[in-house]
């Protein structure tokens, strides 16, 4: 059976980079007692994926793993869970998982360290492709850590930013350098009361915008308007904006199950349910 596990990442845990998570859940799943499955061969694994690594000093509130655990009849299983099961096959013949979601997200979080926090655990669908597979879009919210500054200095150019046509950027890949249009990818943005930068972009392996690159878009078009509201600060004349001034946090990611013409986003673990 296919679980999709949500977790959040915050706190030091934030400088922990994707590989070391991976071997953290490697080592929390056998200390919960999960029965996960394992790939077959000479040097068997288990059978883990996730949605989207985060990237090195960025918060997280919608992490995904997906995992394969075996099944066996147990009767202790709730009824409404085993009704819904039975009208894809006989009662006989159900495979029932070895312990509920709850109990599953309890010991998860028994074993786990201050900085992850398991917030959901849902059995999917046969049907329902891998995390990463599914990811589709992403919301991010980024505020200064300096509590005096924030992006008020957007709200009378942010709407024209957003007019433009195209709006081009260079990016960095494994191939070399390349120019990239982040406007059909970006399907919100907007400064919130506080004066963080909240956005939707897209973030699937086709067209994913990082973070990074939406904020030096808008760094650099907002030009004489952040020079003169950052007026005495270091960085205020550089062409980007040093990304260690800012906290970046990941809110949620996405699946989408509408079209690629009418999206429609809808929480990766949405496509679960408990049981």
């Amino acid at each position: 059976m296919k679980v999709r596990v949500k977790f959040a990442k915050y706190g030091c845990m934030k400088f922990i980079g994707h590989l070391d998570v991976m071997r953290f859940f490697q080592k929390a799943i056998r200390r919960a007692g999960i029965d996960v499955a394992y790939s077959t061969g000479y040097s068997p694994h288990q059978i883990m994926s996730f949605a989207s690594p985060l990237g090195v000093g960025m918060y997280s509130n919608g992490e995904y793993m997906d995992i394969e655990v075996r099944t066996s009849l147990d009767v202790r299983t709730s009824l409404e869970v085993r009704t819904s099961l039975e009208a894809k096959a006989p009662a006989e013949n159900v495979l029932m998982p070895q312990m509920s979601s709850a109990e599953m997200c309890r010991r998860l979080n028994e074993v786990s360290v201050p900085g992850i926090e398991i917030l959901s655990v849902k059995a999917l669908p046969e049907s329902a492709g891998n995390a990463m597979a599914s990811v589709a879009a992403a919301r991010y919210t980024v505020y200064f850590k300096d509590p005096a500054l924030n992006f008020h200095f957007l709200d009378s150019c942010l709407e024209d930013f957003l007019a433009q046509p195209a709006i081009m950027v260079t990016k960095e890949t494994k191939k070399g350098i390349s120019q990239m249009d982040l406007r059909l990818g970006i399907y919100e943005c907007r400064v919130t009361a506080d004066g963080s930068l909240e956005f939707l972009v897209d973030a699937s392996s086709g067209g994913n915008i990082k973070p990074a690159l939406l904020i030096n878009a808008l760094w650099r078009f907002a030009g004489r308007k952040r020079l003169s509201y950052f007026a005495g600060q270091s960085y205020a004349q550089e062409e980007e904006l040093p990304l260690i001034a800012l906290q970046q946090v990941r809110e949620e990611t996405y699946t989408n199950t509408g079209t690629a013409e009418s999206p429609v986003f809808v929480p990766l673990d949405e496509v679960g349910e408990e049981f």
